[in-house]
């Protein structure tokens, strides 16, 4: 049999043993967010076009996951993260889509998988539209994955007009930080760097000892430090004194595309060229970065009053009189602080508080719309479409993973 995953755009073919309903192996966790949402894209593709028969098994993200010997199989999907479960992959010589970017020499497998470029760029963005100018990484080492996140949040703050430190620290497995770390050199680290500092990490695991090494090293979180986790996940995320903000990567895109590309596969189509990234769907925003590095009075009192007022009708005018100055030093402070207009700002936070109510509540969309401080679901709808090119209800779905 050819081996149909050597070489990206060449023509693979399925097993022999395809009947009606091929067998698909789905070899992504369960325990996160992102694997399960992975899972749903996957679903979803094959209850409109597939007809499989999809096997799955509960697994933590760093268990082994495998196609048992002698199970005949037309399909695999997979995190694939070892070199070893590469080889046994490949020994299938059947046609298989890989969901994971990490970088291994030598494999091949047809790929789609996170924008890590566009994920840093949302963080900075995230960041910069806070005031924040001082950023930081907390990074893992030997992850060639993490050193692009982390590089290309570097650049992305860098062309704001920031500046960027990085703390580093070897992994125990895949990229979960060690249990014993040295919280109080990371405490000393953070105590180091100017406030206030916005911080970037891999994952919710690294967030965590951020977190609490702050906590050691005597600093707020968000009001000194903001953090952010480079990927979201429900109960992580949440399950910390201070709860964190997560990027809201898109898994079941990615799951939806990935079983695009093994239909195809198994139909005897070409591989694609080159490996797909799939941009994030936004950030789902917690405590950890409820803050505005801002230090003019007059700014800070203007942008709380927004923020906590998404759904009053205000005008400029209005905004200016609760900063206790004119509209025109406003206009002008908005300007050289965030590089945008009042309105911006407004149409910034009324749209984050829509979203996060369609993440967060079973709200109709009508009532979320008036609650955000939309005039209507339409204009909600067409604020939503212009911004992710998405409906509410699309975004609200997609958001879930269902």
């Amino acid at each position: 049999m050819r081996q149909p995953n050597a070489t990206p755009g060449r023509t693979v073919r399925r097993s022999s043993r395809v009947s009606s309903a091929p067998r698909v192996a789905v070899l992504v966790d369960t325990s996160t967010s992102w694997g399960r949402r992975i899972h749903t894209g996957i679903h979803k593709y094959d209850r409109k076009h597939g007809g499989w028969q999809l096997f799955v098994e509960a697994r933590g993200m760093e268990e082994r996951l495998r196609v048992p010997p002698g199970w005949n199989c037309d399909g695999v999907i997979a995190r694939v993260g070892t070199p070893e479960m590469a080889r046994e992959l490949r020994k299938l010589e059947i046609p298989v889509v890989n969901v994971s970017g990490i970088d291994l020499p030598g494999i091949d497998f047809p790929q789609v998988m996170s924008n890590l470029r566009a994920s840093a760029s949302l963080a900075a963005r995230h960041f910069l539209e806070r005031g924040f100018r001082h950023f930081a990484y907390f990074s893992l080492l030997g992850l060639t994955y993490v050193a692009t996140h982390q590089q290309a949040f570097a650049e992305a703050v860098a062309a704001g007009g920031g500046d960027f430190a990085s703390f580093a620290t070897k992994p125990v497995t895949g990229a979960e930080p060690d249990w014993n770390l040295d919280l109080a050199s990371l405490g000393a680290w953070l105590r180091s760097l100017p406030k206030p500092v916005a911080v970037l990490t891999w994952n919710p695991s690294s967030a965590r000892e951020i977190i609490y090494a702050a906590q050691v090293g005597g600093l707020l979180v968000p009001e000194e430090v903001a953090v952010l986790s480079g990927s979201d996940d429900t109960l992580l995320c949440e399950l910390l004194p201070v709860p964190v903000s997560g990027i809201l990567v898109a898994g079941e895109q990615i799951g939806h595309r990935a079983a695009e590309v093994l239909d195809g596969l198994m139909r005897g189509k070409r591989a694609p060229a080159q490996p797909q990234g799939v941009a994030p769907m936004g950030i789902v925003t917690r405590q950890s970065t409820d803050t505005l590095a801002i230090r003019e009075p007059a700014l800070v009192k203007a942008l709380s009053f927004i923020r906590l007022n998404p759904a009053q009708p205000m005008s400029v005018g209005d905004i200016a009189r609760q900063a206790g100055v004119s509209r025109r030093v406003l206009e002008r402070q908005f300007k050289e602080v965030l590089g945008r207009a009042p309105a911006a700002e407004i149409r910034r936070v009324r749209l984050d508080r829509a979203k996060s109510l369609l993440v967060d509540t079973d709200l109709p969309i009508p009532d979320v719309a008036e609650a955000a401080g939309f005039g209507s679901p339409e204009y909600l709808a067409y604020a939503l479409r212009e911004h992710c090119g998405q409906t509410p209800l699309k975004y609200r779905k997609c958001a879930r993973g269902r």
